[in-house]
């Protein structure tokens, strides 16, 4: 299998042996998912699925990211303990990600699980030289990291620009550079905090999945990712905290699926543009939805509409009307073998469907059941 890796820039023969260490970042749980995270674990499940039929066995952990600023601010707008609103929307996240036809993750771990690991690495690197403390807040100093920007490979304006949009406070006079991120920080009166060295507070965003994929996965990730929008701060930021600590690499691929847009502009909670995966099936079918995601390469960003859904519908009804039969099969599995090449695998299962072909077992490669559906 080939992957296009992002930190590498090239399409690249996947190295994993016979168990392969995923870690995919999950949702922050206050409010419920849209198509945009649909597509990301719709791919890490085709990436899964096709691993399998390679005899490789995927630990993939998917993180809950269930105390940060949106959590919490969500939480206090409405009155609710933020573990409450956590709970909820993650039960609505798993019956809708069932819904999609996804395999249950092998771990899916809640940063409130790892303050114990998280404080072990904030310490470790205090300890290291790599951080400093200001008023109870603990920064990772991007300057002892030579390495920064390996991941992304963003000119610094344009890291200072998406930091500035994506949460990372390069205005905060506290820090020694604009870059600089938290570790650590104080908890407002109304927040959770624990005790720490550094004084009572709670983690930043980035140390958590240090933490969660080194717990659950060890020092090394062979295969790391999400949306493309977490390359920068998050992904990068992770990286250079977790390798500061071994002293080795953090992750051998790391993989990123584009933004699924609504008008030409990206989903996100932020702007409520938003198309909920439980509204989309109550009018359609798990597989239906799923071959909408997959018509488009997962690395492509792309506009949700309507019509994305009704060709997925009519191509499913002529898909089943086929029947049994594995047209296509080689040719589509080699598509998904090449950086998961969705849309060339889909015109090979048409092909065979022109022909008078059945594709029932070529499309469960894709994650769907015809025969059930």
């Amino acid at each position: 299998m080939k992957i296009f890796d992002t930190a590498r820039e090239a399409m690249v023969e996947l190295e994993v042996q016979q168990v392969a260490r995923i870690y995919t970042c999950g949702i922050t749980p206050y409010d419920a998912a849209h198509v945009g995270h649909a597509a990301v674990y719709v791919t890490f499940d085709l990436l899964q699925r096709q691993l399998a039929r390679h005899n490789i066995v995927s630990t993939c952990v998917r993180n809950v990211t269930d105390v940060d600023d949106d959590i919490l601010r969500k939480a206090r707008q409405i009155g609710a303990n933020y573990l409450d609103l956590a709970a909820r929307e993650m039960a609505k996240f798993d019956r809708d990600m069932m819904g999609l036809g996804l395999a249950r993750p092998h771990a899916e771990p809640r940063a409130t699980s790892a303050i114990p690991e998280i404080l072990t690495l904030v310490g470790d690197l205090m300890d290291g030289g790599f951080a400093y403390q200001v008023d109870g807040w603990v920064y990772f100093d991007v300057a002892k990291a030579p390495n920064f920007g390996k991941v992304s490979h963003l000119p610094r304006d344009m890291m200072l620009e998406l930091a500035a949009e994506r949460g990372g406070n390069p205005g905060d006079v506290r820090k020694r550079d604009p870059l600089d991120f938290v570790l650590w920080q104080p908890s407002l009166a109304d927040e959770p905090a624990w005790e720490s060295r550094f004084g009572p507070g709670r983690p930043g965003w980035h140390i958590e999945c240090s933490a969660l994929a080194m717990r659950e996965l060890g020092p090394v990730v062979d295969i790391h990712g999400g949306g493309s929008d977490l390359i920068f701060p998050h992904h990068e930021c992770e990286a250079a905290q977790t390798e500061a600590i071994t002293g080795g690499e953090f992750v051998k691929h790391w993989m990123h699926v584009g933004m699924v847009c609504l008008d030409g502009v990206k989903m996100s909670k932020s702007l409520g543009n938003l198309v909920f995966v439980g509204d989309l099936l109550e009018h359609a079918s798990g597989d239906e939805i799923r071959l909408a995601i997959l018509s488009h390469h997962y690395r492509s960003s792309w506009d949700w509409s309507s019509a994305v859904l009704e060709t997925a519908k009519d191509r499913m009804v002529r898909w089943r009307a086929s029947g049994p039969g594995a047209g296509a099969i080689e040719e589509v599995s080699a598509a998904l073998d090449l950086d998961l090449d969705t849309p060339r695998a889909i015109e090979a299962i048409e092909g065979s469907v022109a022909r008078g072909v059945g594709v029932w077992d070529t499309a469960k490669l894709l994650g769907i059941d015809l025969e059930a559906s």
